[in-house]
């Protein structure tokens, strides 16, 4: 069995671990985010898009790039134990942590075959730059609708105003 840091690639190792998935005939799905505070709802996706094929490739933002998407007081956790607790997941083949707010360097590495995102998004709403990455590797893009009240921000946001109270799907 690999262990979470074994599954934890770099742009270095991403294109021979991905030649590899291609020598094998193995599909890949790919999909990136922050995935900070993991939650039931951070889980549920990734194991439905990990059904999408053989292997999931999860690409996640580095400290800076959450800064610049969520604001000052994010992340609340860092990218390296974001990476662990992700690769830790058994629907998750591997990690990959990328610079800034965009994955397009960690997309061209990966030349995903499946493209994975939330029900937040839709075609047009993806970064022009990530959707070109895809459109040239021919990966047929997919979203995964919600399921429940999930969300890391309202999550911190009742942590910080000490309302918390039971997250539950139900």
């Amino acid at each position: 069995m690999k262990t979470p840091q074994d599954k934890i690639l770099t742009f270095e190792t991403l294109p021979a671990w991905r030649k590899q998935l291609r020598s094998a005939g193995q599909s890949l799905v790919v999909t990136n985010g922050v995935f900070d505070l993991l939650h039931r709802g951070h889980a549920q996706y990734l194991q439905e898009a990990a059904a999408f094929g053989d292997r999931l490739l999860v690409c996640i933002n580095d400290d800076e790039g959450v800064r610049e998407l969520k604001g000052a007081t994010r992340p609340l956790v860092a990218a390296a134990d974001r990476a662990f607790l992700l690769a830790a997941l058994e629907a998750v083949s591997a990690v990959v942590i990328f610079p800034g707010k965009k994955a397009t360097r960690a997309l061209e590495l990966a030349q995903p075959d499946i493209y994975v995102k939330g029900g937040d998004y839709t075609e047009d709403t993806l970064d022009r730059e990530e959707y070109a990455i895809l459109k040239a590797a021919k990966a047929d893009i997919r979203f995964i609708p919600f399921v429940g009240n999930f969300s890391t921000t309202n999550l911190a946001k009742k942590l910080s105003e000490g309302t918390a109270e039971k997250i539950s799907s139900r």
